[in-house]
C-alpha cells in the first residue's frame, strides 16, 4: 500500500488511509515537524510530497526486493521528494531491523543507487550506540512502527548548504529531547497508537 496525492500507478492517495500511515503522518507532525528535529520535514509534508509506503514485508530478503523497487518508483517520479517505508508488522526487534538497514544498505550500491539515495532509520526501540535505552536522545529516532526513509541525496546536499551549522542539527536534537524527557515521548507515542487503533476498532464496528 502507498499513499501520495496526485501521483500515478501504486501510490495513488486513498481516502481510507491505513491507521499506520495515519499514525505515522500524526507523528510527523507532532515530532519530527513539530519539534523541528528535521528542519526540511516540514515543507514535504505541507506539499506532500512524501510517499507513504505501508510493507507487509517480514522477511529481509522480501523487504530488500522491495526496498529497491520503491528506489525506482521514487527514481521515476520527480514529484515526489522522499518515501517512508513503514513495517507494521515486520522487524520489530531492533536487532534484526538494523540487519535489514545493513543489508539494504550494500543493495543499494551493489543496484547503482549509491550517491542517489541513502537510507536513514526510526524504529519505536531505536537506540543510539552507547546510550542506555532509556535515554530520551534515542527518542530522535523512535517511531510508531519500523521504518525505512529513502533519501534523494541531491536534494539532502541541496537542502544542507542553505541551513546554518546543518551539522549541529544532530546535538541540538539530543538537547531538545532530553528536556523534554523520555517520558514526554512515551506519552506521544501511546496516545498516537491508541487514538489510531481506537479510531479503527470504531470504524469496523460501524461497518
Amino acid at each position: 500500500m502507498s499513499n501520495k496525492e496526485n501521483s500515478s500507478e501504486n501510490n495513488t492517495q486513498s481516502n481510507d488511509e491505513s491507521r499506520e500511515i495515519l499514525a505515522t503522518k500524526q507523528w510527523l507532525e507532532e515530532v519530527i515537524i513539530g519539534l523541528n528535529f528535521c528542519p526540511f520535514a516540514k515543507k514535504e509534508f505541507v506539499n506532500n510530497t512524501i510517499c507513504y509506503h505501508q510493507s507487509n514485508a517480514d522477511q529481509i530478503k522480501i523487504a530488500l526486493h522491495e526496498l529497491i523497487e520503491q528506489c525506482r518508483y521514487l527514481q521515476a517520479h520527480d514529484e515526489l521528494e522522499t518515501t517512508l517505508i513503514i513495517y507494521p508488522d515486520g522487524f520489530r526487534t531492533f536487532e534484526r531491523y538494523l540487519d535489514l538497514v545493513d543489508y539494504g544498505n550494500d543493495l543499494l550500491v551493489e543496484s547503482g543507487f549509491e550517491g542517489i539515495f541513502q537510507l536513514a532509520s526510526m524504529h519505536p526501540e531505536y537506540c543510539f550506540d552507547g546510550e542506555d535505552y532509556d535515554d530520551a536522545s534515542n527518542f530522535t529516532n523512535r517511531s510508531p512502527y519500523p521504518m525505512v526513509h529513502i533519501i534523494r541525496e541531491a536534494s539532502m546536499t541541496r537542502v544542507l548548504s542553505t541551513y546554518n551549522e546543518p551539522e549541529k542539527i544532530p546535538e541540538n536534537n539530543i538537547v531538545l529531547a532530553q528536556q523534554k524527557g523520555s517520558a514526554h515521548f512515551q506519552q506521544v507515542l501511546t496516545r498516537i497508537h491508541q487514538q489510531h487503533f481506537a479510531s479503527d476498532s470504531q470504524e469496523k464496528e460501524t461497518k
